[in-house]
């Protein structure tokens, strides 16, 4: 089975990788900026934002306030981890590793985000005795067990 999870996981799955995407998520977008919110060594930090960049999951840009400066920014592929950076959050913080003072919310109406969570087709939030493994093309029970 060819499984996007190892590519995936040596792209973002590091630690620093991991915070500098959360830092990205929540608007960081200069080396100093990275730095300061994560005490993480520069070398350290070049080399994966350096990653990050090569993966495309980060831009980099002249800052065009001050050219001397580099601008970071999510792709539309470093978006897309959001929720693998918030059912991450999440899991820590049901799991005991962490409780924070903020919460995610909906900017048009300030209510927190729902828990990330295996949503069937229909709307069913799903446990994993309620999943399986299916060829690609073929979504129903009998045709999947064939």
């Amino acid at each position: 089975m060819s499984c996007p999870i190892p590519a995936a996981v040596e792209l973002v799955g590091e630690k620093w990788a991991f915070l500098i995407l959360r830092g990205a998520l929540n608007g960081l977008q200069h080396f100093e900026e990275f730095q300061a919110g994560l005490g993480i060594a520069r070398n350290i930090l070049s080399d994966r934002l350096a990653k990050l960049v090569a993966g495309e999951i980060l831009e980099r840009e002249s800052d065009p306030i001050d050219r001397r400066k580099v601008v970071y920014s999510l792709t539309p592929k470093g978006e897309g981890l959001l929720p693998v950076v918030l059912a991450m959050r999440q899991w820590g913080e049901e799991w005991g590793y962490g409780n924070m003072q903020v919460e995610l919310a909906d900017r048009r109406d300030g209510k927190p985000v729902r828990k990330i969570c295996v949503v069937a087709h229909d709307g069913r939030e799903l446990g994993l005795e309620d999943l399986m493994w299916v060829k690609r093309g073929r979504g129903s029970v009998q045709e999947a067990a064939e």
